[in-house]
Order: structure tokens, then C-alpha cells, then sequence
């Protein structure tokens, strides 16, 4: 069991007064089932129900009403009445009865005091068939692949994290991060393969763990596809049937499991480019098409679509009208399946690897699993310009401008740009160098401090301290 940033929420939410049935989101394998089955150790009781099991879904078939489906667990369970409050309810896959999702809202107006946690893989495709879903009644925490703070907690290292969240970084210790940070970079944080590796496998070995997860991914297809597009035909139906009537019945499923499977298979050698979804992957598809089948994966969680703002000012928005890049679940997999993981093992500066594109990739990852929005890149406003900041990000209604380069040196072009366009005066560099501040001017000489830091620090950006230092 890996130690997760998670686990605080966690106790919030255990110890809250107005405490709701908890949702815990996140694509497969992500170690959602593991993490709620250590949590249940903090309780005098735990249920724990798979829905996959025929024995446990069929409990909510059989028990219609809560209180008759409630006794019937604390009997089966032998739980005391008096000690539900001491209670821990984990419904697992519960994507497999819409019955049990609908169920949620019940135990907040009937049962408030057991605690319900709900986890489940694809669940988003699974809401279509609830009729009453407990919106208002339920609460969110999503769980991510492990970060690099959890992936130093995993190797025991508590002495180099408490070294990451210094400021500035010690010299002293710059070294070593690096180092284990580009291990990590290599790796990745799926819990599967970081248990293995822990325990002594290398890289060879490691591969059959890869390959396994991504066959579970490209097994999940069947699952899915079929469902989701006749879902978002269906709601484009509705949408546009008093204004096409005559167009309806030319709207069938374009049974995209095969586009999916495209999909999957060409999507890593699109890495940190914006894509056009025309005849993606050197194929004839058409954009509706693979529009369709990204948006599926989106909802999956294993490929996201990034879409670039042109803002300069909070708040941050996307623009729908530009191309999108495309973020993966977890670099190790990608990594794996680019088939560039023999490559990095001797690069001392991973901004140099696969085009200077993985790192910004990682940092992205990373920023989703601390920020749980969807991160943001710049473009700029005019159409034929080529302008790109690699992330920004919102701090205290401002809008940090983020980029990764290889080297203490270098163009900065479109970060000056964005500088020239804003009204901010602080922009941060990512590199493989040390930490370091300078008082820089744009090519329209505008004035800015330029914050250089370790690609590291992707969990612990210094914004706070960044806003406070005086220009």
C-alpha cells in the first residue's frame, strides 16, 4: 500500500458534520480499491461490496427499499445497529447497477450516519442508465496515477520530500532529486508497476506489467464505445430534431469501436502536438469520427483533450475553435508503448527527450494530480500565429506563464509575447538546472522577473512564493 496525497481528504471527509456519500473517481488501475480498503482500517466496521460479484449486486436487485437493503447487511455483516456511525460502507464497481448509484442519495436522507464510499471504473458510462442520479447528494475525490511526492514516500525517501518543499531548493539536494525524478520520469506512478519495482523487478520485467494494463485498457473498448456514441447521438437528436426532422433517420451509430482502437494505437506518437482529429493517425477517418472516439476516451480518463486558451487575464477559458493537444494517463505507459524508455535511461536532461516533449507532458500530469482541473497552454489570439507557452497557470486570480526548456538559456519568444499581452510581470522557466531568479525584458522591453527552477517541482510549484516577492 503506497502512501496517498488523497488519504487527508479523506479524513475530512470522515470527520465531516455534513458528511455525503463519497464518489471516488479515476481511470482503472489507478489503485482506488486499494486505497479504500486501507482507509476502512480507521473504522470498527467495514462492508465492502463488488458489484462484479453476482451475490453482491444482487442485494440491491432483492432489497428495493434502504432500510430492508440496510438490515439485511448489518445482519449479514453482524454489525450492531448502534454502531453504523462506526461504519464504512464500500460499494466497489458500483458502475455495474444503476440501482446502487441511484441508491446514493438515500443514504444521505435516510442514513447519514453510515459512511458510503463509491468507486467505480468507467462510471461516466454507466450514469446513462440511472434514472435519478443524487446530484447534491453525493461528493467527488478523484485519484490520480502516484505524483513524484508520492513516488519519493514509495521509496521511504521522506528526507528528500521535505527537501522538495523548501524555498528555494537546497543546492545540496538538487542533485539527487534530479536524478530519482528522472527515474520516475521513466517509470511513471501506475501503482501496479511502481509495487513490482519497489520490490526488485527492472525495466524487462517491468514491460509485462505494462503490457498487461494497456491490453486492460484496450480490452475496456467493447465496454464502452457502442453506448457513448449512441448516447451523444441521441442528446444530438434531441438538440436538433425540431430544426432537422428530416435528417433523423440518417443518424445511426457509426460503431466506432475500431476508430477507438485507432485511436489508441497511433495517439503516443502525437505527444505535445496539437492535433487535427481529419484523418488522424494517417487515416480516412473523418473528424466526426475521431472527435467522437477522443471524447469517449476523454470521459475514460486515459487520453484527455487539451484545449489552449488565447486569455491573457483570469479567468482562464478554452478555446473549443483551436486544436488540442493530448494528455496521456501516465508518461511510464507511454513511455512503453512510444518504445522510447531505452532512450532516457542515459539523458541527463529530459527536456531533451522525445523532442522536448515529455517533460512538459510529465509536468502536466503532475498538475493534474494536485490541481484536479484540466491545465491549460497558451496560444495566442491571432489565428495564423505560431505563439505556444507550454502551461499556464491561475494563482491568486493571476495567470502564470510556464515553460520548459532545456538549458539556463534559449528563446523565450512566445513567453515574451504572453508577458507583452498581460498585465503580468512573472513567468516561471522549468529546466534541468538550479534554482535561480532574474530580472529579464521582453523584445518590447517590458520588464518581468523570470523564475528559473528544477523540471522537478511540477507538485510544489513555488507560485505563493513567487506572488509574494516583490518585482
Amino acid at each position: 500500500m503506497f502512501q496517498r496525497n488523497v488519504e487527508s481528504q479523506l479524513n475530512v471527509w470522515k470527520n465531516s458534520t455534513n458528511r455525503k456519500p463519497l464518489i471516488l473517481r479515476g481511470a482503472r488501475q489507478v489503485g482506488k480499491t486499494t486505497l479504500i480498503q486501507e482507509f476502512s482500517k480507521n473504522y470498527l466496521f467495514s462492508i465492502y461490496l463488488n458489484l462484479e460479484r453476482r451475490e453482491d449486486k444482487a442485494m440491491f436487485d432483492q432489497f428495493l427499499d434502504l432500510p430492508t437493503l440496510m438490515d439485511a447487511l448489518r445482519l449479514k455483516y453482524r454489525i450492531p445497529k448502534e454502531s453504523l456511525s462506526k461504519t464504512l460502507l464500500f460499494i466497489d464497481e458500483i458502475q455495474e447497477s444503476p440501482r446502487a448509484i441511484a441508491q446514493l442519495r438515500y443514504f444521505y436522507e435516510e442514513f447519514p450516519s453510515i459512511h458510503v464510499i463509491a468507486a467505480g471504473s468507467l462510471l461516466e458510462f454507466a450514469l446513462k442508465d440511472v434514472k435519478s442520479f443524487p446530484v447534491g447528494r453525493v461528493e467527488y475525490l478523484n485519484l490520480h496515477p502516484l505524483n513524484f511526492k508520492e513516488y519519493l514516500l514509495a521509496l521511504n525517501r521522506e528526507d528528500l520530500l521535505e527537501e522538495l518543499h523548501k524555498t528555494p531548493i537546497n543546492e545540496a539536494a538538487h542533485g539527487l532529486l534530479k536524478s530519482i525524478f528522472h527515474e520516475y520520469a521513466l517509470y511513471g506512478g501506475m501503482p501496479e508497476v511502481l509495487k513490482h519495482k519497489v520490490d526488485g523487478a527492472d525495466i524487462i520485467e517491468l514491460s509485462k506489467i505494462y503490457e498487461g494494463l494497456w491490453s486492460t485498457y484496450e480490452s475496456d473498448i467493447e465496454k464502452y464505445s457502442q453506448s457513448a456514441s449512441e448516447r451523444r447521438i441521441i442528446r444530438h437528436v434531441i438538440t436538433t430534431a425540431p430544426f432537422y426532422l428530416d435528417q433523423i433517420l440518417r443518424m445511426l451509430p457509426f460503431g466506432p469501436n475500431r476508430i477507438i482502437r485507432h485511436v489508441i494505437t497511433t495517439a503516443p506518437f502525437y505527444l505535445d502536438q496539437r492535433v487535427t482529429f481529419e484523418g488522424f493517425g494517417n487515416s480516412n477517418y473523418r473528424s466526426r469520427e475521431i472527435g467522437e472516439a477522443l471524447r469517449t476516451l476523454n470521459d475514460t480518463k486515459l487520453i484527455r483533450l487539451l484545449y489552449p486558451t488565447t486569455d491573457v487575464s483570469f479567468p482562464i477559458k478554452p478555446n473549443f475553435k483551436r486544436k488540442p493537444r493530448l494528455q496521456f494517463l501516465d508518461t511510464g505507459l507511454l513511455n512503453f508503448k512510444s518504445g522510447i524508455q531505452g532512450s532516457l535511461l542515459a539523458l541527463d536532461d529530459l527536456s531533451k527527450a522525445y523532442k522536448g516533449a515529455l517533460i512538459p507532458h510529465l509536468i502536466t500530469q503532475e498538475l493534474i494530480s494536485t490541481h484536479d482541473g484540466t491545465p491549460y497552454f497558451w496560444v495566442r489570439e491571432k489565428v495564423q500565429s505560431s505563439a505556444e507557452v507550454d502551461l499556464i497557470h491561475a494563482h491568486h486570480d493571476r495567470l502564470y506563464p510556464i515553460e520548459v526548456k532545456s538549458g539556463a538559456t534559449g528563446t523565450l519568444k512566445s513567453l515574451h509575447e504572453f508577458i507583452d499581452a498581460s498585465g503580468q510581470n512573472k513567468a516561471i522557466r522549468m529546466y534541468a538546472g538550479k534554482w535561480s531568479l532574474q530580472e529579464s525584458r521582453t523584445r518590447q522591453g517590458k520588464e518581468f522577473t523570470l523564475l528559473n527552477i528544477p523540471y522537478y517541482l511540477g507538485t510544489t510549484l513555488p507560485l505563493e512564493w513567487l506572488h509574494n516577492k516583490s518585482s
